[in-house]
């Protein structure tokens, strides 16, 4: 399919077109915003998120005071041409409030959410274990794995390693093999929290070898 050109988007009578701002790597909908025909061209060229500011009449860039830069990983447009959709890595933040989403309310009288939105639990650890990481409360098991030092989370790497083969190979059922998997994971997500890296370095890691395989094949 053939891309769409900047003008052949309806913008409105101000100009402008509406923005929705999602985290690539979780599908998380961060964001509702605008965009005149300037921001759009400078989000495509720099990379980084641009609106345009109804209140201050002025272009500017998410993050461009407090550092919660979104990094734009792709720009889509609707089957109208009149909303645009921008894929992007997050830097903390994406609202005003400190919440990670301006969409944190809900509704009273609408269905619940799930308590742990499975799309986005790696995140949510990565974050915790940053917090743990900082200023860990009492009893807090990741506080105190991470005081032990790195050996202390490579070991207990390697004992959940073990426990997902016995799992595997030993006949103890597919749950079991989950709930195994889910240790491992959640202690992969400490080192990282230990090492300063993150979920997305390792994602990051595993596009570019998707990307660089012959015919994109694993």
């Amino acid at each position: 399919m053939n891309p769409v050109q900047l003008g052949d988007l309806r913008f409105d009578e101000r100009g402008l077109i509406t923005a929705v701002v999602q985290e690539a790597a979780t599908g998380e909908v961060l964001m509702v915003a605008w965009m005149d025909r300037a921001a759009l061209e400078a989000t495509i060229a720099t990379g980084r998120a641009h609106f345009w500011s109804r209140s201050r009449a002025r272009l500017w860039q998410k993050g461009e005071t407090s550092g919660h830069i979104q990094h734009v990983q792709a720009v889509h447009v609707d089957c109208d041409a009149d909303t645009v959709l921008v894929q992007v890595h997050q830097d903390g933040v994406a609202c005003h409030t400190g919440n990670r989403t301006c969409f944190f309310r809900a509704i009273e009288g609408s269905p619940a959410p799930e308590t742990s939105a499975p799309a986005t639990m790696l995140e949510r650890l990565e974050r915790i274990v940053a917090a743990r990481k900082v200023s860990p409360p009492p009893n807090s098991y990741v506080g105190a794995l991470l005081a032990k030092g790195e050996p202390a989370v490579c070991r207990k790497i390697g004992e959940e390693a073990v426990e997902v083969v016995t799992a595997a190979l030993g006949g103890e059922g597919d749950d079991r093999l989950v709930a195994e998997l889910a240790d491992l994971w959640f202690h992969t997500v400490v080192l990282l929290g230990a090492r300063g890296l993150t979920v997305r370095d390792v994602l990051d890691e595993l596009a570019r070898r998707h990307a660089s395989s012959p015919r994109s094949g694993a």
